[in-house]
């Protein structure tokens, strides 16, 4: 027994040298301090109920779907305030019309609810959180400024508009359209020619901006050289 005792015992002075078993010289197995097993343990029983409440919740969520539908509302709502601004000399059609894009508003806004809604069920999304929650609110400042404009329209009593806003509409129309060809496209990312026809349109759509700047600053500059009547310069300015 002595000499099993012995030679259980390291060579070196060192007690951790290689081969040594602590307590093996007693009849003891003691645990392994050093082993990475509690860890990997840990680690396992994690993943294990991150699975399990990720089956709870849904995968995708439809996203992208939410996202054509709010772009349709955008195009509707643009189109609609383009025809108020053509129309806007008979006060039943403006009225009509002015009544369209509060619709599209007010329809988007329960598509930009939901989306919100869907982004804490879902489990795994299409694309980054932040980026989906920057785009929906993007997209809603859309509808929103134009039902807001069209407001301010009626607030101010305006009987007039000038064929700069008429413009600046029709600018409106193509750029809205074109957003709305860009959420159509997103699902399908991936693919190389879409992704190309993407940035083309994105493009198009920057150059439409650019557009609209030159023509605001014409109106403006026009505003405040032509128009005599004090209050009805503030109006326009407003709008």
């Amino acid at each position: 027994a002595a000499q099993a005792a012995a030679n259980t015992r390291p060579t070196s002075g060192c007690p951790l040298a290689a081969g040594y078993t602590p307590g093996a010289e007693f009849g003891c197995d003691f645990p392994d301090t050093n082993s990475d097993a509690p860890m990997q343990r840990i680690e396992a029983t994690t993943l294990e109920m991150r699975m399990f409440f990720g089956k709870l919740l849904p995968r995708e969520g439809n996203f992208f779907e939410l996202f054509n539908q709010h772009g349709t509302h955008i195009a509707e709502g643009a189109r609609a305030f383009l025809l108020m601004a053509q129309n806007y000399g008979s006060q039943p059609e403006r009225e009509r019309f002015a009544a369209e894009v509060g619709a599209a508003e007010r329809a988007a806004d329960k598509i930009t609810a939901e989306v919100h809604r869907l982004l804490h069920r879902t489990f795994i999304t299409p694309l980054d959180r932040d980026q989906i929650h920057r785009l929906i609110n993007a997209m809603d400042d859309v509808l929103d400024l134009l039902q807001d404009s069209s407001e301010v329209m009626s607030l101010y009593d305006l009987q007039t508009l000038s064929e700069d806003v008429v413009r600046l509409s029709e600018i409106s129309v193509r750029c809205c359209e074109r957003v709305q060809n860009v959420l159509g496209l997103l699902s399908r990312l991936k693919d190389a020619e879409v992704a190309e026809s993407v940035l083309k349109t994105c493009e198009e759509i920057d150059r439409l901006e650019s557009d609209a700047d030159r023509v605001m600053r014409s109106a403006m500059s026009r505003l405040f050289r032509e128009e005599p009547d004090t209050r009805q310069l503030i109006k326009l300015n407003a709008v």
